[in-house]
């Protein structure tokens, strides 16, 4: 697996992070303050997690005036689709093989 999708998934496996990203998917753009009154948890741990998906390719802050508003960036979730793909693909040629062998002859 190459290192952007390792980040990514790393990224992902937390749930609050998973939710972000959610959040950001649905609703749009949005600044740290905005998305922790959505979620149980401060505005500086919603900035930490921001911080790790911004580090990981998910999002991208653009400062407007003191603001500073998170959108999703999806071109990490097509690689990691792609990745994801390609694994299933190996397996469906496994298993095909798998199949052939395991058909009875005559």
């Amino acid at each position: 697996m190459t290192e952007p999708v390792d980040a990514l998934f790393a990224a992902l496996a937390d749930p609050t992070r998973r939710a972000v990203v959610e959040s950001l998917a649905r609703q749009g753009a949005a600044s740290a303050t905005q998305l922790a009154a959505r979620f149980p948890i401060s505005r500086q741990a919603v900035a930490k997690h921001l911080g790790l998906l911004e580090e990981a390719g998910l999002v991208t802050g653009t400062r407007l005036g003191r603001e500073l508003r998170y959108e999703l960036t999806p071109a990490p979730l097509e690689d990691a689709m792609a990745w994801m793909v390609e694994i299933g693909a190996g397996w469906d040629r496994r298993l095909a093989a798998l199949a052939k062998h395991l058909k009875p002859k005559g």
